[in-house]
């Protein structure tokens, strides 16, 4: 799955969000409420993760745990998409806004930063981007 991260500015602001209670399961994970159930549920939950998307560029991902109800006060059944709180760097990639949620094919996800690159200073947003829009990344 991908997923856009309004009003975060990177990676460690996601993580600064997902670590306040309010962004938490009552097990103390990260979860993400959003409106819509997934109907690929089975397919995501044997080792998928959500990308998040940054900014304009998938940054990083979260393995997918699992699906909670969950039942807002306003009544409404939503789905809680609980995540593992490692969340993993990718090399960054491009995406054009959406809204919800979309489904990712496995071809299409960034890979994995290697642990090397990991020690590495984050480039600026508009650097990185500017480099992979040119197939650097």
């Amino acid at each position: 799955m991908q997923k856009l991260s309004v009003g975060t500015e990177g990676i460690a602001d996601l993580a600064a969000w997902q670590a306040t209670k309010r962004a938490q399961t009552t097990d103390g994970l990260p979860r993400h409420i959003t409106r819509m159930w997934p109907k690929r549920a089975d397919e995501i939950l044997g080792g998928g993760s959500i990308y998040w998307v940054v900014k304009g560029e998938i940054l990083c991902r979260q393995q997918i745990l699992r699906f909670d109800e969950v039942i807002g006060s306003d009544g409404i059944r939503r789905c809680a998409i609980v995540l593992h709180p490692e969340l993993i760097p990718v090399t960054p990639t491009i995406k054009r806004p959406f809204q919800g949620w979309r489904y990712l094919q496995d071809a299409d996800a960034p890979s994995d930063l290697t642990k090397a690159r990991k020690g590495e200073e984050t480039l600026p947003s508009e650097l990185s981007a500017a480099l992979a829009e040119i197939g650097v990344f």
